[in-house]
């Protein structure tokens, strides 16, 4: 059922003569609205009537009362009508809330299946590192096996090339008639524990003096060689440069990378002490038997830190005996650097921490000590190159020191190797 108002004349109040035109449904029934208030008056009238369409129209008319009012009906019907509105927009928003609450515990779904997945995936993860870092640890084991295995391998490799280098002199000189047989009788401590169990010493082609012969003798591979000093009757294990500046060079100090300690006692000095193949010192008698038995040139090659070489040449170098505490005699400089050795060192004895000079006790190393050093190529391995002398209250430096390199003693150098020649060699072309 609908209401409409169809007309208000002017002037009317609240209850105003009123036309409402209710149209209703053939079979729904008329209602009388005649309405008595308190005082017997009538609130309107209506009427009815049978439209072409089967509909019923209904006309109602309400007059204006002056002291009583009829029931405001239509105000009733707006607080319905707005209520009813209001309802149906909550119902909307119900229905909007519950779909948004569907849509939040979908993704709530999503989110929760996500971190499932990513739960697992970091299972695996931890799975897989724990298996990676086992391989990682089998494989270092590998490595350092493999490492030894090939080192062995190397030494072995090597020793076998010198053994064969030596029987094939031994063959040219078992042809030509020249060979010769030295036993040893006081190995050289530079030899390994291996090789100072047999006491004789393989042929080398017509007993050479030093590596210079071995050179004329054909042999260009720097290496271990077994060479026989004149004046010694005595076979010793040497290691020969046949690289630098033309070959021939025997080898009597190195030091590359801080190895071995230099700060040894005079019998060290006097036998020698090291690796061959590393950091040595070939030994203040083999030193003199070498360098006495003609006259000999020596070379000092420098490496500092930053990589750079430079060397020092002297052209007359020898070493007294023993019983004149290895007198140094050195002379005839040129090179690429400036000269610390000769000028302020020649014509020196040797001396060691334990020989009572307290220049070796302060350097840590042997050398022949001036007043103490400009050089000393025998002290303490700093890495680096600037050092401070080690311990407390030190009284003075100790380092590997060429004090012209940068006017200091107090830097280190990284690399140096000292040889002699003869002061005759000249380079000849391989056979």
């Amino acid at each position: 059922m609908s209401l409409r108002a169809l007309n208000k004349p002017p002037g009317w109040g609240v209850c105003s003569a009123l036309c409402l035109l209710i149209v209703l449904h053939p079979e729904v029934k008329a209602y009388n609205l005649n309405t008595t208030t308190g005082g017997g008056s009538q609130c309107g009238e209506y009427s009815n009537q049978l439209m072409e369409n089967g509909m019923c129209r209904l006309v109602a008319t309400l007059p204006q009362l002056d002291e009583q009012k009829c029931p405001d009906m239509f105000r009733c019907t707006d607080e319905v009508s707005y209520w009813l509105s209001e309802n149906q927009e909550r119902k909307q928003q119900m229905v909007a809330l519950k779909e948004t609450i569907s849509e939040l515990q979908e993704e709530l779904r999503n989110h929760r299946h996500r971190i499932r997945i990513l739960e697992l995936q970091s299972e695996e993860r931890n799975h897989l590192n724990i298996s990676l870092e086992q391989r990682f640890h089998e494989l270092e084991v590998h490595y350092a096996e493999s490492t030894t295995l090939l080192h062995l391998q190397g030494t072995l490799i090597l020793d076998l090339q010198n053994q064969l280098h030596n029987v094939t002199l031994t063959l040219d000189n078992v042809k030509q008639g020249t060979g010769c047989s030295i036993n040893i009788v006081h190995p050289n401590p530079l030899m390994s524990a291996q090789e100072a169990l047999h006491q004789e010493v393989q042929h080398v082609g017509n007993c050479p003096i030093d590596c210079a012969s071995i050179y004329y003798n054909g042999v260009r591979r720097s290496g271990l060689y077994t060479i026989v000093p004149s004046h010694a009757g005595m076979a010793v294990e040497v290691y020969c440069d046949m690289d630098t500046d033309g070959g021939g060079w025997t080898v009597i100090q190195r030091r590359v990378d801080g190895s071995v300690s230099f700060d040894r006692n005079w019998r060290d000095y006097r036998e020698g002490f090291g690796d061959l193949n590393s950091e040595f010192w070939l030994g203040n008698n083999h030193i003199h038997d070498l360098s006495t038995q003609g006259d000999y040139s020596l070379r000092i090659d420098l490496e500092d830190w930053s990589n750079q070489h430079k060397h020092a040449l002297y052209q007359s170098f020898s070493v007294e005996d023993e019983e004149h505490q290895y007198r140094l005699h050195v002379s005839g400089f040129s090179g690429s650097v400036r000269d610390s050795f000769s000028w302020y060192h020649n014509k020196q004895g040797f001396s060691t921490p334990d020989s009572g000079n307290i220049c070796a006790e302060i350097s840590h190393g042997g050398w022949w000590y001036n007043q103490c050093f400009y050089s000393n190529l025998n002290g303490v391995y700093y890495r680096g190159g600037h050092y401070t002398p080690r311990g407390r209250g030190p009284l003075g430096p100790d380092g590997m020191v060429w004090y012209s390199w940068r006017d200091s003693d107090y830097y280190s150098l990284r690399k140096v190797t000292m040889m002699i020649r003869p002061h005759s060699f000249r380079t000849r072309l391989s056979p």
